[in-house]
């Protein structure tokens, strides 16, 4: 499958993040944008996840590790380590992947426009 990322409908994924997702077999892959101060709580998954920040500035907290990140900051989280993120003042906008594919992000919303790119 070929597309563009603005032919993909966003899907919320926390109360006012928004994810653009591409599913494959093995994988999934979300552009993930945070609005300014958006909060995704403290959970843990059985996905491994691995992210870049793209724009913007977040705080993470992996396990017991916190680290301010901005362009160009990574992460990897293996599976069922708790972690939690709140995007700085301008928001944020990541690309992470996930294995095995996430299969509980299902609420569309299409009345939602990404900002980025």
């Amino acid at each position: 499958m070929l597309t563009d990322l603005s032919a993909i409908a966003p899907t919320r994924i926390w109360k006012d993040v928004l994810a653009r997702v591409v599913q494959g077999d093995r994988l999934t892959l979300a552009v993930v944008e945070l609005p300014p101060g958006g909060v995704v709580p403290e959970h843990h998954h059985a996905n491994e996840q691995l992210g870049l920040c793209l724009t913007g500035t977040l705080t993470f907290r992996v396990g017991d590790e916190t680290r301010d990140l901005g362009p160009g900051g990574t992460w990897c989280i293996r599976a069922d380590v708790p972690h939690e993120v709140t995007a700085g003042p301008d928001g944020a906008v990541v690309v992470e992947a996930f294995s095995p594919p996430r299969t509980d992000w299902t609420e569309t919303a299409p009345r939602e426009t990404p900002h980025w790119p």
